[in-house]
């Protein structure tokens, strides 16, 4: 009868958890967005990065893949962070979304031209998705093992 109880509880407590893992994605995706979107606003009228459309060279878009490769941080950390359990796990699975993300850009934007910049950049980013979202959980379960 308990065991009967606590798969009950189990299983009513399941749809629950799965929306506060959703939350958990889609805010960390929300944070890294806006942060790096804002980013490149801001570089855009400071005159860092040319006018959109315009081909951007390697040092912009080496500037792009660091502060792109700390948002991911940050923005996994989040996800981790919400996570309602296995917050590690959160992390890879919003990395995984991140590396499909990065090689349907890759793939789409290929061979379009100079104002998608040279190959190495979402090569860089495709490349950096895994070990950002690992680093990101690891921040995060580092920080509960000391709490």
């Amino acid at each position: 009868m308990a065991q009967t109880a606590i798969r009950v509880a189990e299983a009513n407590e399941r749809p629950r958890q799965l929306g506060r893992s959703a939350v958990a994605l889609l805010a960390g995706f929300v944070v890294g967005v806006i942060l790096s979107l804002g980013t490149d606003i801001v570089l855009h009228l400071l005159g860092v990065f040319p006018p959109l459309g315009q081909p951007v060279g390697d040092k912009p878009l080496l500037l792009a893949t660091i502060y792109r490769t700390i948002y991911s941080v940050i923005a996994t950390y989040i996800t981790a962070r919400l996570a309602p359990n296995r917050p590690m796990a959160h992390a890879l699975v919003a990395g995984a979304i991140g590396f499909a993300i990065c090689t349907v850009g890759a793939v789409v934007t290929w061979n379009k031209g100079p104002a998608f910049g040279p190959h190495w950049y979402p090569v860089a980013l495709i490349v950096l998705a895994l070990p950002t979202a690992w680093l990101g959980g690891k921040l995060r379960t580092m920080q509960m093992s000391h709490s």
